[in-house]
């Protein structure tokens, strides 16, 4: 039945080049973004998955971030304890010279002295970002001798959870202010002349030939020497929390990788298929554009037959 009210061909016509316009408009945005899930209303379960994962990716970065703030302080420390073995090694050597019976120990002191004052600033300057681990003050405000570094960032059922790498400065600090019981500055005594002295604060100027001063003098030398071995361990202790700092920060830039290449697969937009199906709406949108002329033009003929 042809009738100039409802022309079922002409709407028939526009809904098939609504729909197509439709699918041409997402197609379009999707290219424009290179997202096939953009909003929740694409996909609802894609796009909280992937929202949640982007999320955790950018606290990987963070904890990326914090790996490399840790190896640098670490490595301050590591750099710093190495110097303090080499100077501890010159003091050692210069105390074996003093052994020698006849030597003017009061000038050898002050070589000693100048090293001590080397050992000093070599503990004061190996800070970085406000963090000094060989040069402390166990006494001071908040003070913890268990220094943390994030290390992961772990999502499970139960919540989120931090992963942090422990150094304990027991064993690896060289000064302490408050109690003197870094490896440099804990005091000893001498067997034969009861004489206090720390490896960075032993003076020899005034020791003699004397048997008892020449049997002080070789306990000196082998309190510097523990210290030397106190300090290679210290510093075997830096070098291992250097390594796995280095081996987390990897596995953390690995993981975020890992994590990207996830939400990649869950919202991101294949281009070549995009590309494809843009030609063809395309060419859709033309022939729909087409058919709604053509059908609207029918309702036209029914004049024809009042002529």
């Amino acid at each position: 039945m042809a009738s100039i009210n409802t022309n079922i061909s002409a709407m028939t016509a526009l809904r098939s080049l609504n729909a197509t316009n439709a699918a041409l408009d997402k197609t379009q945005a999707r290219i424009s973004t290179g997202l096939k899930v953009g909003s929740a209303e694409d996909n609802a379960g894609y796009w909280s998955i992937a929202t949640t994962m982007r999320s955790d990716q950018s606290a990987l970065s963070t904890v990326n971030d914090a790996l490399g703030l840790g190896a640098a302080t670490v490595d301050v420390a590591y750099t710093g304890m190495n110097k303090a073995i080499d100077v501890a090694k010159e003091i050692k050597n210069k105390l074996v010279a003093a052994r020698q019976p006849g030597v003017d120990r009061a000038k050898i002191q002050t070589e000693i002295t100048e090293l001590q004052n080397q050992l000093t600033s070599i503990g004061d300057a190996s800070a970085f970002s406000g963090e000094n681990w060989l040069s402390v003050d166990s006494g001071a405000a908040g003070y913890n001798d268990t220094k943390t570094i994030v290390a992961s960032f772990t999502r499970s059922s139960a919540g989120v959870s931090i992963g942090t790498i422990s150094v304990s400065l027991t064993s690896v600090k060289l000064f302490d202010a408050d109690d003197q019981s870094g490896i440099l500055d804990t005091e000893s005594t001498t067997t034969n002349g009861g004489v206090d002295y720390a490896v960075s604060t032993l003076d020899i100027s005034a020791l003699t030939d004397d048997a008892n001063d020449l049997a002080d003098l070789e306990e000196m030398i082998g309190t510097v020497d523990d210290s030397i071995a106190s300090m290679t361990d210290a510093a075997a202790t830096l070098g291992s929390a250097k390594q796995r700092i280095t081996m987390q920060k990897d596995f953390v830039s690995a993981l975020s990788d890992a994590i990207g290449r996830g939400i990649s697969a869950l919202v991101d937009a294949d281009m070549t298929e995009e590309s494809t199906k843009l030609q063809a709406l395309q060419v859709q949108q033309q022939l729909g554009t087409q058919a709604l002329s053509i059908a609207n033009q029918s309702s036209q003929s029914i004049l024809s037959l009042f002529r």
